[in-house]
């Protein structure tokens, strides 16, 4: 990882599910505003786990170009800078999803990043607290249907905290509406 990582917690956690809980198939989706480099340089030589990402392009770090398929288990759908809520949701609904569902994971884990929010100062996206708990909900659904409801959400960015935490409240809420 690079820049703003000092340990790729969602990798680390993907890995040991298949390690210690016998997960043989694992995807990662990663909403962050910035592309997931540590976790698509972890993942993608093993056709096993699935890194799927939406992310601002061209941002830094650079990486994370819609033609960067590892062994067909990475998914990259860039999107412009000031994308907002349509192309944000139609990227899940008309990508995400169905890669997910050609990749019939045993586990999902959700890199859950808050900094495409319109407010936050480190990128030009205008994502909205509700595009988080829609996201979060169609994940949500996605795994009840395909892993038995086995997903784990980890923190990412968000550098505005307003922002931030009205964001992680939307999540959180979306998470604990279908436990």
């Amino acid at each position: 990882a690079m820049g703003f990582c000092l340990f790729n917690n969602i990798a680390i956690g993907a890995l040991h599910a298949r390690a210690v809980h016998g997960c043989e198939r694992v995807a990662v989706v990663d909403f962050d505003v910035h592309h997931g480099n540590g976790t698509q340089a972890a993942f993608e030589t093993n056709p096993n786990l699935l890194y799927a990402s939406t992310h601002q392009w061209p941002l830094y770090p650079g990486t994370g170009r819609a033609g960067e398929h590892g062994l067909g288990n990475i998914y990259n759908r860039c999107l412009q800078p000031g994308a907002g809520s349509d192309e944000f949701r139609a990227a899940i609904t008309d990508a995400i999803i169905p890669t997910l569902e050609r990749f019939r994971p045993d586990f999902i884990f959700i890199s859950a990043g808050f900094d495409a929010h319109m407010a936050d100062p480190l990128a030009n996206m205008r994502l909205t607290d509700e595009d988080y708990g829609w996201v979060t909900a169609e994940l949500v659904r996605a795994a009840t249907r395909l892993c038995g409801g086995r997903v784990v959400s980890a923190l990412e960015g968000g550098y505005d905290l307003k922002a931030l935490a009205a964001s992680a409240r939307a999540h959180v809420k979306a998470l604990m509406l279908a436990a």
